[in-house]
């Protein structure tokens, strides 16, 4: 991706935007921490985060209009916080301590404060804090200006008097006492200091011998005057202004006297000074409704304001890593994973480090699904594999396997396209898949022999893969070739409509055979009739597990839930179902790129429903199955089995599955026999198998060895009867511990590496 790409990209992810408090508040009180220091007992850390944003915090926590209260989200489920209470606990109950300072180099710039009214003061703040030379004049004999008038109840003098002598220690100098006008001219302000600030009060102008109206900011956005180097703020201009709002007004004016100062413009990048709307998307759906906790007494108390805090909801969206286990897991969130992701791209020569995030996404678009801004973080990872593929910054090891099983699929052994027997072309081909083929071939048997049976025109049949693994891993080449087989084979038949079992493939063919009439096979069984001979018990409880690829798909969603109830099924649906489909953890290639997360996917995906799932997809069923949930393909309750503890066949067994179908297919149905294959025959034991499974090394693989080895005769042996014997067939070496049987091998332990030993071929 491109600069261009990946800021448009970026600014889809609204994470990071603050809460609808923070962005109501006029100087951006972080609200979400402060309250959850707060909840969480530490009053000294709530008045850090207070005191990082707000100048004068024991003045401005008591008397703050707080209008970040109207705009919080917990008035959607309950009450709204009463935050301003809460600011007025802490700053009353915390132990303030010593601000903390940051050393700020000095400038040799003077600015001058005309008025020591809240803006004044706060505006000298600012400037101080960023190292200017500050000199407030104030007319009255003391700083503060209408705080006074606000009542020692809320806010003590003492107060007053502490915050404006810590503005003292600032190296902030005030004078009282000097009113502009009489004692000082802003002629003598303009000369003697590089810029002037007027925080005046309410009747300061003609009074002072100023003129007001030649003072007004030209721009209410930067508060500079017609005069140059001079701002103007305070009451004088909006004698109804908040106290909030004479806060953010000081600020506003130290900011634009520091970049005048500087050089810089006044006007750029100023679109989120002051209150705002954010984008953040919470959601508050589910959400308990709680009211608010009322203070016994005139104030909450510390156990009060504790409880009270502890209603926020700590707003953020975060809607997709809420339901995908691959976001959550890399501890982010998509603004953070595109940037890694568009550095990981960028990186020429070093390390890689973003090829997990990458290659462990299952590519489902869950995310999109729930995303406020519909981002889809999948489209972001399939762009990025195929650039690495393209680039040759693809590991081969990640995918090597996924992309093998596919070329078996397409192969010899396995493929297979025809029309039905008699026939050249036909009405209808079932493209039943090569998972289902691999999982469970007798469904297909009986499947295709239903079709034939019901529907008329002929009916062929395509054994093969998709393409999914290759579009999944960024191979774009070798699946744009493959599309383009099925294609010309789907031509030469006749242009039949496809039948399609697996919503993978479904998927494929919509969205990359443009004029091709698809069909799902649950669509057929919905409208053509069940086969006979069910037996099923009355009243079976299941609960549907969508597949992903699915999750657009209402007619084939539909369809299954009809073909079940007409089945006498009791069906629920699990809290992640139809357009919110999670998945299995197969998809996108993730059991490959990342084994353990692919497992917490399936746990997860099986852990809401006490009773047994039934799917239609085979990769789902059998990825449930594999972690000991109860699990049926839709085929097992049409054909009347009950078939939740059939087990994961494991990769080894699919292959042999598949090969055995088209043996079949082609004896039974065309009266053609095949030779087996004459493998050698293996004992394993199912520890060994399941060894075996987890590192990817099929039977075949294992047969090789041997047979390799026992032609060769290269091989070692560890004791009388007991070999071990290695050989590389692909870009894999693979290694066998095995002892000859009368009939066969025994297989000990078998083990695979992608490193090659020197001298061999």
């Amino acid at each position: 991706m491109d600069q261009k790409e990946l800021r448009l990209l970026e600014d889809r992810c609204i994470q990071e935007w603050p809460p609808a408090c923070t962005a109501a508040c006029p100087v951006h009180l972080d609200v979400r921490g402060f309250l959850a220091a707060l909840a969480g007992g530490n009053w000294e850390g709530a008045l850090a985060v207070y005191r990082k944003t707000v100048p004068l915090p024991l003045i401005v926590g008591r008397i703050c209009e707080h209008p970040c209260q109207a705009v919080c989200k917990r008035r959607e489920a309950g009450e709204a916080i009463v935050i301003g209470a809460l600011e007025r606990a802490c700053v009353g109950l915390a132990a303030p301590g010593a601000p903390q300072i940051p050393a700020r180099p000095k400038k040799d710039r003077r600015v001058a404060v005309a008025g020591a009214g809240l803006s004044g003061l706060v505006a000298a703040h600012d400037l101080a804090r960023k190292g200017f030379t500050v000199t407030v004049f104030e007319a009255a004999g003391r700083p503060g200006g209408r705080l006074w008038n606000v009542g020692e109840e809320v806010l003590p003098g003492r107060i007053i008097l502490e915050e404006t002598a810590w503005l003292s220690g600032l190296g902030v100098r005030l004078q009282p006492g000097t009113t502009l006008g009489r004692d000082v001219s802003l002629s003598e302000l303009d000369r003697d200091f590089d810029a002037v600030y007027l925080g005046l009060g309410a009747g300061s102008g003609p009074g002072h011998g100023l003129d007001a109206r030649g003072l007004v900011p030209v721009d209410p956005l930067t508060l500079a005057t017609s005069r140059q180097g001079v701002f103007a703020g305070g009451s004088m201009l909006e004698p109804a202004r908040s106290f909030v709002g004479s806060v953010e007004q000081g600020r506003r004016a130290a900011l634009s006297i520091d970049r005048y100062l500087q050089g810089a413009s006044l006007t750029a990048v100023r679109d989120r000074e002051g209150p705002y709307e954010t984008r953040l998307f919470t959601a508050t759906a589910g959400v308990t409704p709680l009211s608010a906790v009322r203070p016994a007494g005139g104030g909450y108390t510390r156990e009060e304001a504790v409880a009270e805090a502890g209603r926020c909801l700590q707003c953020q969206c975060l809607e997709c890593v809420k339901v995908c286990d691959y976001l959550a897991a890399h501890q982010g969130y998509p603004k953070r994973y595109i940037r890694e992701i568009y550095n990981n791209e960028s990186i020429v020569k070093g390390q890689h480090l973003a090829n997990g995030l990458i290659n462990s996404c299952s590519l489902c678009g869950l995310c999109a699904q729930v995303c406020p801004n519909g981002l889809d973080m999948g489209e972001v990872c399939r762009t990025a594999r195929v650039n690495m593929v393209r680039g040759g910054k693809m590991p081969p090891s990640v995918h090597d396997f996924a992309l093998r099983d596919m070329a078996f699929s397409n192969g010899d052994r396995f493929a297979l396209v025809r029309a039905e027997p008699g026939r050249h072309s036909c009405a209808h081909l079932f493209f039943p898949g090569c998972m289902l083929s691999g999982s469970a071939p007798e469904h297909v048997d009986r499947a295709y022999a239903y079709l034939r049976g019901k529907l008329t025109g002929g009916v062929g049949v395509a054994l093969r893969c998709c393409g999914a693994p290759a579009a999944w891993a960024g191979e774009t080449a070798v699946f744009r070739k493959g599309i383009a087989e099925i294609r010309r084979q789907w031509q030469e038949l006749g242009q039949p409509r496809i039948i399609v079992a697996c919503p993978s493939c479904y998927e494929v063919f919509k969205q990359n055979l443009p004029g091709v009439d698809l069909v799902s096979l649950w669509e057929v069984y919905d409208q053509a009739g069940l086969p006979e001979g069910g037996d099923l018990p009355p009243g079976y409880r299941v609960t549907v597990h969508d597949a992903c690829a699915a999750r657009h798909e209402a007619g084939m969603r539909g369809a299954v839930r009809r073909v079940l109830e007409r089945l006498g099924c009791s069906v629920g649906e699990p809290e992640f179902g139809g357009e919110k489909a999670q998945c299995c953890g197969f998809g996108g290639l993730m059991l490959f790129a990342d084994p353990a997360l692919a497992g917490r996917v399936a746990d997860r995906m099986g852990a809401g429903s006490e009773a047994d799932l039934v799917t239609y997809c085979a990769m789902c069923r059998d990825r449930l199955a594999s972690r000991g949930k109860r699990s049926l393909h839709l085929l097992d309750l049409v054909h009347g089995r009950d078939a939740a503890v059939r087990e994961d066949p494991g990769w080894s067994r699919r292959r042999e599955n598949r090969a055995r179908l088209k043996r079949r297919l082609l004896r039974e149905v065309w009266g053609e026999g095949v030779d087996g294959a004459g493998d050698t025959r293996l004992e394993i034991d199912p520890e060994v198998r399941n060894l075996m499974e987890q590192r990817l090394i099929l039977a075949e693989d294992v047969q090789k060895v041997i047979s390799y080895a026992e032609t060769t005769g290269n091989k070692l042996v560890q004791e009388e009867g007991r070999f071990l014997a290695h050989f590389r067939p692909v870009s894999v070496t693979y290694w066998v511990e095995y002892e000859a049987l009368a009939d066969g091998f025994l297989v000990l332990n078998a083990y695979a590496h992608r490193m090659r030993i020197t001298g061999e071929e």
